[in-house]
């Protein structure tokens, strides 16, 4: 399993978690946790992925992820588990 940490923060709008959903299923991206809030109209999102079925790298799916975060304006941030765990860690 190759886990990636996806965390996605802006301004609350119709279909953010759509747009993103969409992009992952259509990236053959496993769903395997998620979490999101909207306070005060700011939305916030975090999910725990597998892309180890995806045709994708890691680093490609960063960008289009930063570039879908671009057009929904919102910022997405992609992290690989292991550094996000790492840097995490006390």
């Amino acid at each position: 399993m190759s886990r990636i940490i996806i965390s996605v923060v802006g301004k609350n709008d119709v279909g953010m978690a759509a747009n993103i959903c969409t992009y992952l299923a259509e990236s053959n991206i496993n769903i395997l946790d998620i979490t999101q809030t909207i306070v005060k109209e700011i939305f916030d999102m975090m999910m725990i992925v597998d892309i180890a079925k995806s045709p994708k790298s890691f680093d490609e799916i960063a960008r289009e992820m930063d570039e879908l975060g671009q057009r929904i304006g919102a910022s997405i941030r992609c992290q690989r588990e292991e550094i996000f765990t790492s840097m995490h860690r006390i």
